[in-house]
């Protein structure tokens, strides 16, 4: 047995074409076609849709699910409550199906509340006890109904339980008063009010949320995230996750027997030994074009991103503060970047391609902006540069 699960003969017949695993995750990404699925069965699939900047996370959604409507996601998120958002993988937020927050909470509550104390004594000199203290307040406050971030920060520091350094940590952490609470699954995001979020409690706005263990929980995401990203490495799901090695490790070996090894070039990475002939049976189909929003999670599962993108354009797709371009996507690989603006007569697409297409490729891009835009609700154009 390997380090990434059973061995399957010999190197040969683990070998996988970079084409087939594309396909693979397209599939499973819901990007392969517009098949009408739920949004739930969507995020859920996914892994959690990132959701820092709002209006990406719906575009995510379209990019899936050409049907859906801006109304159909709100009415997900603050009326049916059958998506929730909150802060989960890599400390980032997302949009996940409201009854899979507590696999979600077990499974990287260990790892994000000892990177969530390391840095409140680096920088705050926050103690445990101070912490704690904060989390029952915010939870207390929150029995009355949604607060706004400024509203809950102002209510708990007037209750005296940080001072000096402590006390600034907590008013200018974007996070401060209510981390903790949302890395134990205490509160998540509520109804925007005006410009400004607002933070609820899980058990107020949720249904009654079922417990699940840690070390099944893990297992859980282990199983999902190979099913949607997959083939792919400890060091991939670490990345993914935001957990430790020591974790990812644990939890690998835990699921060992489930996996499958196959090599993808000259790299050896891991499948679920379910998914192993789907992944083998992956045919090229015609080709295949996607517009994908900044932070789309198809861009964000792995550690190396040579699959994705040429090293020459990277720096044009991964920018930096963590800021991820929304991109054109052709069987799987990045072959341009695009953005829209909003004037006076509606909807500008500008595509900045890294290659020249052919007419029917760019026919494609073409059809992908009119469903956004209509999706966006506004008349459109584009422009193509190479």
């Amino acid at each position: 047995m390997g380090c990434f699960g059973v061995r399957i003969n010999s190197q040969s017949e683990r070998r996988i074409d970079r084409s087939q695993v594309s396909a693979f995750r397209l599939a499973r990404h819901h990007l392969a076609d517009h098949k009408q699925v739920d949004l739930v069965t969507i995020c859920r699939d996914v892994g959690g849709v990132q959701a820092q900047v709002m209006s990406s996370a719906q575009m995510a959604l379209w990019a899936r699910m050409h049907g859906v409507t801006r109304a159909e996601i709100h009415a997900a998120l603050w009326k049916d409550r059958s998506l929730v958002k909150t802060s989960c993988m890599r400390s980032t937020l997302h949009l996940l199906p409201a009854d899979d927050l507590p696999i979600y909470i077990s499974a990287l509550k260990r790892s994000r509340l000892h990177q969530m104390r390391r840095v409140m004594m680096k920088y705050g000199a926050v103690t445990p006890a101070a912490a704690d203290a904060v989390m029952e307040a915010a939870v207390k406050a929150l029995r009355a109904g949604p607060m706004t971030r400024r509203e809950l920060t102002a209510h708990i520091l007037s209750l005296g339980f940080a001072r000096g350094k402590a006390k600034k940590w907590f008013e200018l952490g974007w996070w401060g008063v209510v981390r903790q609470a949302i890395v134990e699954g205490h509160i998540c995001y509520g109804p925007d009010r005006g410009q400004e979020v607002t933070f609820i409690r899980v058990d107020q706005w949720l249904p009654k949320q079922k417990k699940v263990a840690e070390a099944e929980a893990k297992q859980i995401l282990l199983r999902r995230y190979l099913r949607t990203y997959g083939p792919a490495t400890p060091q991939d799901f670490a990345r993914w996750t935001g957990m430790t090695m020591e974790e990812v490790r644990a939890v690998w070996t835990a699921l060992s027997e489930e996996l499958a090894e196959v090599f993808v070039g000259d790299k050896e990475a891991a499948i679920l030994r379910e998914d192993l002939k789907k992944l083998r049976d992956q045919k090229p189909g015609k080709p295949l074009l996607r517009l994908l929003p900044n932070f789309d999670s198809y861009l964000l599962g792995h550690v190396a991103k040579d699959h994705l993108v040429a090293d020459d354009f990277y720096s044009r797709v991964y920018r930096k503060a963590g800021w991820i371009s929304p991109v054109v996507l052709l069987d799987g690989r990045v072959i341009g970047t695009w953005s829209h603006a909003r004037g006076s007569k509606g909807l500008t697409f500008e595509v900045k391609l890294f290659q020249k297409l052919n007419g029917a490729i760019r026919g494609q891009i073409e059809e992908e902006a009119a469903s956004l835009g209509k999706f966006l609700d506004a008349p459109w154009k584009i422009k193509m540069t190479r």
